[in-house]
């Protein structure tokens, strides 16, 4: 609370008031606001540009404080493990802090530890984070669409799991297995047998940081090669793997000698299924061609039950492939036009699954990645030969038998259920207990507006009783007075007074409502 700051405060604009809140209220809020960071489905551009500048980057903790949680967990003493550990951290965040050590036969690692108590704090912080979602959801209809309690709950588990520092070693394991055979990408090898959730113990990796583009050319690295390697990366990680790094910034790269790139920090990680991954290959051959019809209706695919105005939407989907139909292919930047399509969707209350949030953004942060390392570089030219390739490989003989089968399996599945499921709706008639739920919609809205007429009702019974008690007392002689007048009587009357003016406010306001 700003309170000797409050008319400065309150000229601030309301995204930045967002985010200075957000600072203030500690690292679970500021965590918040980096997630919040990739609805650019829900926040428009100059908010999500606020929530980015929220860093975790917290002063570190004196290793003592760490000794005792790190020890346990090993199950030895610190120097029974590691032939040296340097106490002063080189990086700290809010949940963990990176530590540089060597094992007993001199190789060179990190250790991330997680931070003495910090779950404790981050549990109760999610509970006042979820317990608001909810008021949000419930005193706020206009919010609802956005599904605050469903983001919530989304980034409870996401924080959840980077509280595992094991969790992110897992990671690691399967996004090397993925690169098995690339020899241009490195990814830090894990080394199990030290690392717990509390702790997670990793080669170490030196090279040029991606952030330092003075450093990078100094030591001779080809940008142009860099640039496209890197978008190489992320898009076969989103469409061959389904499975991403969703914070592609510079500042989780390091460049090696051959121009190879070293990824780092695996907290934050995106799966698609293989189905939303046709979903994304459909979306980006019907950007590459032009094609608002299938781009629109892989739009309604994802508004699950919430109602779209479908003419409307498709007649803004037009608009906005009409803007980009006399720019050569070559030339579209695909960060801009997913966020065009985005602020479309915003515009009609799509609410973007949260999977597609996480891949938007990586999309969105790597095309700035490649054109601040190369000035020439274009998305759709790395895009292409991915999404040519992977429509094509819908159409093997391979795939299409084993949709085949897919499809076969679950028709023979229907129907050998099939008897079964009307011999139990059968019986469940004959017993009584065939339920038919209706969904009424506004049925919620008529019960309270029921629940505030009763209240006032039972007020407007109360206060005429006080007036009629109030007027007996009166004539009543003897008691204690005021002003000449019986003191209990006009204790009553400024009562009923008191309540006639709040039941007149009540009306009042909801009638302006």
């Amino acid at each position: 609370l700003h309170w000797q700051e409050k008319a400065e405060v309150r000229a601030l604009d309301p995204a930045v008031r967002a985010r200075r809140a957000l600072e203030d209220l500690g690292p679970t809020f500021v965590k918040l606001g980096q997630v919040l960071a990739t609805r650019v489905d829900v926040f428009p551009p100059n908010w999500i540009a606020e929530f980015e500048k929220l860093q975790s980057a917290v002063p570190a903790v004196p290793f003592d404080e760490l000794r005792a949680g790190v020890e346990q967990a090993l199950g030895w003493p610190l120097q029974e493990v590691f032939r040296e550990v340097e106490t002063v951290a080189f990086a700290a965040a809010s949940i963990a802090q990176v530590h540089r050590a060597r094992l007993p036969d001199g190789t060179p690692v990190v250790l991330k530890i997680r931070r003495p108590g910090i779950g404790p704090r981050i549990e109760a912080d999610l509970r006042i984070v979820g317990h608001i979602a909810r008021l949000m959801e419930s005193e706020m209809p206009e919010l609802r669409r956005y599904q605050p309690v469903q983001i919530v709950e989304e980034f409870a588990r996401s924080l959840r799991r980077e509280m595992d520092l094991a969790f992110e070693a897992r990671n690691m394991d399967m996004f090397r297995e993925n690169f098995a055979g690339i020899e241009y990408v490195v990814i830090p090898r894990v080394h199990w047998q030290w690392t717990s959730e509390v702790m997670n113990v990793q080669e170490l990796i030196e090279g040029v940081p991606g952030t330092d583009l003075a450093a990078v050319d100094a030591a001779g690295f080809d940008r142009r090669v860099l640039a496209a390697r890197a978008a190489d990366s992320v898009l076969k990680m989103i469409l061959v793997d389904g499975f991403f790094h969703a914070d592609p910034h510079p500042g989780n790269v390091f460049y090696l000698p051959g121009n190879r790139i070293a990824m780092l920090d695996f907290g934050m990680v995106g799966r698609l299924s293989e189905v939303r991954r046709d979903q994304i290959v459909d979306m980006l051959a019907a950007l590459s061609r032009g094609d608002e019809r299938s781009l629109t209706d892989v739009v309604i695919e994802w508004t699950g039950d919430a109602e779209v105005n479908e003419q409307r939407l498709v007649s803004d989907i037009g608009g906005l492939m009409f803007n980009y139909g006399k720019i050569a292919i070559k030339d579209i930047n695909v960060g801009q036009l997913l966020s065009e399509l985005t602020a479309v969707m915003r515009e009609h209350s799509v609410v973007v699954p949260s999977d597609l949030t996480l891949l938007f953004k990586a999309l969105i942060t790597l095309e700035g990645y490649g054109r601040q390392m190369d000035p020439e570089f274009r998305m759709v030219a790395h895009l292409t030969p991915f999404v040519r390739r992977l429509i094509l490989d819908r159409y093997k003989p391979r795939a299409l038998a084993r949709r085949a089968e897919r499809g076969l399996g679950d028709a023979l599945d229907l129907l050998s259920d099939l008897p079964r499921d009307v011999v139990r709706l059968v019986k469940e008639v004959r017993r009584g207990k065939f339920r038919i739920e209706l969904d009424l919609k506004r049925l919620d809205h008529f019960g309270n507006q029921l629940d505030r007429s009763s209240n006032r009702l039972t007020l407007g019974v109360l206060i005429a009783s006080l007036i009629v008690g109030s007027s007996i007392v009166m004539t009543v002689e003897g008691g204690p007075t005021l002003f000449g007048l019986p003191l209990f009587g006009l204790l009553g009357f400024l009562g009923a007074c008191f309540l006639s003016l709040f039941l007149f406010f009540s009306i009042w306001r909801s009638g302006r409502d």
